[in-house]
């Protein structure tokens, strides 16, 4: 850990990266969640849906679903009963780990998947990919890469 006299502080030019960065990220996560509030999902609800609808079965152990969101296990136990309730998702027993559980995605969970979806693309699209031309877009995934691989690798894959 760095020391009060050893702190390499940010340039100009560091900091107005680092702060236009958290800027978009909190802006637009916002704006993401509020276009999905019409079809009463949150931005975790519908992560959680994605991640169901990608996996075999789609089916997930609460333990993976929890790193595979980063959300501790406890506060997505109560999410999944929140997403219980509105009937998108059920828990099942794992047969091979009495102590395991399941997340599956119900019927309604897969048709609510289908219709929001398209919207929730066209979001994206509206507030971030159709605002940066191809090659910025494709400079930015490049940039990005290493600090996601960095950041994965500290909590551990």
């Amino acid at each position: 850990m760095e020391t009060e006299t050893a702190t390499r502080w940010l340039s100009d030019a560091e900091q107005q990266a680092w702060r236009v960065h958290l800027d978009v990220n909190k802006l637009l996560m916002h704006q993401l969640e509020k276009d999905l509030q019409p079809f009463g999902l949150t931005i975790n609800d519908y992560e959680i849906l994605v991640n169901l609808s990608e996996s075999d079965d789609q089916r997930m152990r609460m333990s993976d679903l929890a790193g595979a969101t980063l959300q501790s296990k406890s506060r997505l136990s109560h999410q999944i009963t929140r997403m219980e309730n509105a009937g998108l998702v059920r828990r099942e027993n794992c047969e091979s780990d009495r102590r395991g559980l399941f997340a599956v995605l119900t019927e309604h969970g897969a048709t609510t998947m289908r219709e929001v979806a398209p919207h929730h693309v066209a979001s994206v699209r509206r507030h971030f990919i159709d605002l940066m031309p191809a090659d910025e877009l494709e400079a930015l995934r490049k940039t990005l890469d290493p600090v996601a691989e960095h950041l994965r690798e500290q909590r551990g894959g």
